[in-house]
């Protein structure tokens, strides 16, 4: 006999007024749930539309619906990799002029370098595709997407070290906090999918673990917005979620009954105390039942055709490795996910420039390629904005002695640096913005982190200026008092 029935078969006098008490607050839940909510903040849920969202969004018809953002954590060489500065060549090993950088703040691995030797890119460059983009040699795949994507070489950031540069790019704000650009983006629009989370995080790194950078959990988290927003990472091993299993000797139709009988508590002491967490708790339990059959549909690459793993590369079924992320942001975007975030660490390359670039290249190239070309096959890509880039660039002269190819390296560089986007809402073939002569500063439509999220949001319907959540009795919003849409990189 299943333990709900047995239980009622005893129910004393006292419970039976108790649930009919708790039974009288439930149609006042839903009455507070069925009005619209215009304001937003701390003390006030709102009204969700299909699968959450807010009442008046999107504030404008969207160019994409889904974002994937292939962040790369550490910070791949703009000098290596796509911002070709031929002209350095001759200037190898002379010290960097001090009119480029003007004693600008640096981290503290080369603020006191007495050195900056020029340090031209140890890769050759080639151009690709009709728009003739010029991409370093090893980025043989990315260079096949080259009319599809638009490179923007004016990148720049306030941060000059790796958690306070991801946070400021992904918050709006260095310091831990502030709700992720994931969080607002499900925030204001909800999901297309009732079975999977609309925010949706994996992590990958090397495999010689190299970099010694950590993935916080605040890099995917929703501030101040209700808890339900912060986004639900997908491990590299085991179970993808963690507790999604029923424990031994609980069936399926057991754990139904009993989220029923936690839900109508909850209902009555949200009715009564009205703390938006409750709903959260609410969504996050009825979230994680449905996982239960959604997840191991959405991790069965079985049903994929061999070519498409192959395009990935051979890594593609090694849970955890980029590849395998690649494909399943993929195949969460084609079932709804709002917004997919892949990190990728072992880029922060201070003293093995000449060894761990080349594999790190080779880890994510072919990933990167194929997922945008996969989304492409498919039709998705006209509705998915992928973004490829790291938190900020590396110095165009060298961390160490130049003569010592073991050992030279790249420091932080936050002046100036390239990231990629491809997908709906953005040219194709088109490069913005340049850098100086050395590749040390903007040179020509300096692009700030700010406007890069408020282009983001902009390509998701959201004016960024209008997504606003009270706390503390401050609006804040994700691009804090900044930011402009780059409408010049726009379709």
């Amino acid at each position: 006999m299943s333990p709900q029935p047995a239980c009622s078969a005893y129910l004393t006098r006292r419970q039976l007024f108790a649930n009919g008490a708790i039974g009288l607050g439930v149609p006042a839940l839903a009455s507070l749930l069925a009005k619209d909510l215009p304001a937003a903040d701390a003390t006030t849920p709102q009204r969700p539309k299909q699968f959450g969202g807010l009442p008046d969004l999107p504030h404008h018809p969207p160019k994409v619906k889904n974002v994937i953002y292939l962040l790369q954590n550490g910070a791949p060489p703009h000098v290596d990799t796509f911002d070709y500065k031929p002209q350095m060549e001759k200037f190898r090993g002379q010290e960097l002029p001090e009119s480029f950088h003007k004693n600008q703040r640096l981290s503290t691995m080369t603020q006191g370098q007495k050195s900056k030797a020029v340090l031209p890119s140890i890769v050759p460059f080639r151009q690709h595709g009709e728009c003739g983009r010029w991409l370093s040699d090893f980025l043989p795949h990315t260079a096949t997407i080259a009319d599809d994507a638009t490179f923007i070489k004016s990148m720049h950031t306030t941060q000059v070290n790796h958690a306070p540069a991801i946070t400021f790019f992904l918050t709006g704000n260095e310091l831990p906090g502030r709700p992720s650009m994931g969080a607002w983006a499900t925030y204001g629009l909800g999901s297309e999918s009732d079975e999977l989370p609309g925010f949706v995080v994996m992590t990958s790194r090397d495999k010689e673990a190299t970099c010694g950078q950590i993935f916080y959990d605040f890099y995917w988290g929703s501030g101040f917005l209700p808890s339900k927003y912060q986004g639900v990472k997908f491990r590299g091993s085991g179970e993808p979620v963690l507790y999604l299993s029923n424990p031994d000797g609980m069936s399926r139709e057991v754990r139904r009954g009993l989220l029923d009988d936690l839900r109508v508590l909850n209902e009555a002491k949200f009715a009564e105390v009205g703390d938006p967490e409750i709903v959260t708790r609410i969504a996050q339990y009825e979230m994680a039942y449905k996982m239960q059959a959604s997840v191991p549909e959405l991790t069965d690459f079985s049903t994929e055709p061999k070519h498409v793993l192959e395009s990935y590369g051979p890594d593609v079924t090694r849970q955890g490795s980029f590849a395998y992320n690649c494909l399943m942001a993929r195949r969460l975007v084609e079932r709804g996910v709002r917004f997919v975030q892949c990190f990728h660490a072992g880029w922060d390359h201070h003293r093995n420039l000449n060894t761990q670039f080349e594999i790190q290249c080779r880890d994510t190239d072919q990933p990167s390629a194929a997922l945008v070309k996969d989304l492409k096959q498919r039709g998705l890509l006209d509705d998915t904005l992928v973004i490829w880039g790291g938190e900020f660039g590396r110095t165009p002269f060298c961390q160490g002695d130049i003569n010592d190819k073991k050992t030279l390296g790249r420091d932080h560089h936050p002046y100036v640096f390239t990231i990629w986007m491809a997908g709906g809402g953005v040219k194709r073939g088109f490069s913005f913005g340049e850098s100086d002569d050395f590749a040390y500063n903007p040179a020509k439509d300096p692009v700030h982190v700010h406007d890069f999220q408020a282009t983001v949001l902009h390509l998701l319907g959201i004016d960024h200026e209008r997504l606003t959540y009270k706390f503390q009795g401050r609006y804040f919003r994700l691009t804090d008092v900044h930011g402009r849409v780059v409408n010049e990189i726009l379709a």
